[in-house]
């Protein structure tokens, strides 16, 4: 166990304030993020909110927890919104391009893979599919129908709000009432079935055109969104886990509804501590096609969006989304990627500078403190922004250090190493510093750069600065010293 355990704070979306971190088993995290659907690519916002999980699950992991961190898989088609309007987003994806719905999914789910890879992502412990827990989805349903909180229309079962609205808080999550939502109703698709406007669908009886289609003991159809999660989360975790995360766009309806099935079924709400991640703007604005400002997340690190005029490396994009907390609007702009490019660059040089600092007797300032303020940050709900600027601070020193203004122990610059690279790699997951000597990239810049001193060598200056401006022009920076050539 770490000592590090138990001054974590997370601010709890269920009770609207931050709370000490206590899991319900000691040294054990079970955490549950809703995934993507996988009806297209998910779109930068969706990767936001996936980054800024992967973040917290490192953190998790830093600190020495056990985390069984499950992010389902959404691969059935049927989504129903909050008050009953149905699409089919898979099938009419499906439709659109003319294929079956498996080719949808499987063309999206390796996209997903994709990406998760680019953006340095770690692999969640379980990566569950809807379609392959529709057994699940139908046990609960029918013990939510024996707890007298369903009822079935023309093979489709709906939750009955009214009735659970008796015994439990309908509401409780999101701050939305039932009086509310009346004045928001509007003539939906099967609003005659169901017995009151609020009532959400859990299971939906097929229609001749679905794409997807199983039985159940109320006729051939598909399952409702909402019940997906509950039987996926609930499958792997148990009835009461820690932790269940998503964007802030689905704090209603969908995860309202998954404490009402959780709660209708089993008696409990599913989760300890509800965590939702902010949205994402894009040159002020909310990203939208409509606003001209929509991108994928390929389309940034390759630079075929006309958005931005230069591609963005990962490292750079993800450390750009790092600057904003999880819980707030993160603006993507031309200026904050290049403000996020320097930061990035500048934090990579030190801690490559920080294995070749001269060490003194002792240390002229206190490194444990600011190593103690990197903790102390993301003990604080997981402030990442308060957390580089701390990892600034340590760069302050490291460059003050190496220009002989400041003295550095051994001891202490062992420590400074080992926790800078357990933030900046670990926790925010960033290649950076000790990362580039062993990528990919090394050897062909090792030839880039022979080329280069060959050029300077020959005083073909025209040459060389072409490759250093064209590396310059692809994010790499190249500097000449007494000591030689680097690049970052």
């Amino acid at each position: 166990m770490s000592i590090h355990q138990g001054k974590l704070q997370i601010y709890n979306s269920l009770s609207g304030q931050k709370e000490k971190f206590e899991p319900i088993h000691q040294g054990r995290v079970g955490m549950y993020v809703c995934g993507p659907t996988l009806y297209s690519e998910p779109h930068m916002g969706n990767m936001r909110t996936f980054i800024n999980f992967d973040m917290i699950y490192r953190y998790l992991l830093l600190l020495d927890y056990k985390v069984k961190y499950v992010r389902n898989i959404t691969d059935a088609g049927h989504i129903t919104n909050s008050l009953g309007e149905e699409q089919d987003s898979i099938g009419s994806a499906a439709r659109l391009e003319q294929v079956q719905s498996l080719e949808i999914v499987y063309k999206y789910n390796s996209k997903f893979q994709e990406l998760q890879r680019i953006y340095n992502m770690l692999l969640p412990s379980i990566e569950p599919t809807a379609t392959a827990h529709i057994q699940e989805q139908i046990e609960l349903i029918e013990q939510i129908m024996e707890n007298g909180f369903a009822y079935v229309v023309n093979g489709s079962v709906y939750f009955d709000v009214r009735k659970y609205s008796e015994k439990y808080e309908y509401g409780i999550l999101s701050g939305r009432k039932i009086d509310e939502l009346a004045e928001e109703t509007r003539t939906l698709n099967a609003q005659d079935e169901k017995r009151f406007f609020a009532d959400f669908a859990l299971w939906k009886k097929s229609n001749p055109e679905d794409m997807q289609i199983w039985r159940s003991p109320w006729g051939d159809g598909n399952p409702g969104w909402h019940i997906e999660c509950t039987a996926m989360s609930t499958n792997y975790l148990g009835s009461h886990f820690d932790i269940h995360g998503g964007g802030m766009d689905l704090k209603f309806p969908h995860h309202e509804d998954e404490i009402a099935q959780s709660c209708g079924s089993l008696g409990c709400n599913p989760a300890k501590y509800w965590m939702h991640a902010n949205m994402l703007n894009v040159n002020g604005q909310k990203m939208s096609k409509s606003f001209g400002n929509y991108f994928l997340p390929k389309e940034i690190v390759e630079g075929t969006t006309e958005l931005f005029d230069k591609p963005y490396s990962p490292n750079v994009i993800r450390f750009c989304m790092m600057q904003a907390h999880y819980r707030s609007t993160l603006d993507l702009s031309q200026d904050s990627l290049d403000a996020a490019e320097k930061g990035y660059t500048r934090l990579s040089d030190a801690m490559l500078l920080l294995d070749k600092l001269n060490t003194s007797a002792e240390s002229s300032f206190d490194v444990k403190s600011i190593v103690d303020s990197f903790y102390n940050a993301m003990d604080d709900d997981f402030n990442a922004p308060m957390l580089i600027a701390n990892l600034f601070e340590a760069v302050r020193r490291i460059n003050l250090v190496n220009d002989g203004k400041e003295t550095l122990s051994a001891t202490d610059r062992d420590l400074m190493k080992k926790e800078m690279k357990a933030f900046v790699l670990d926790v925010l997951g960033l290649q950076v510093g000790v990362a580039n000597s062993d990528s990919k990239l090394a050897p062909v810049m090792d030839l880039v750069l022979e080329l280069r001193q060959q050029a300077r060598t020959n005083k073909d200056w025209t040459t060389s600065d072409k490759i250093r401006d064209g590396l310059a022009a692809a994010g790499i920076t190249v500097k000449d010293s007494k000591e030689g050539t680097s690049w970052s």
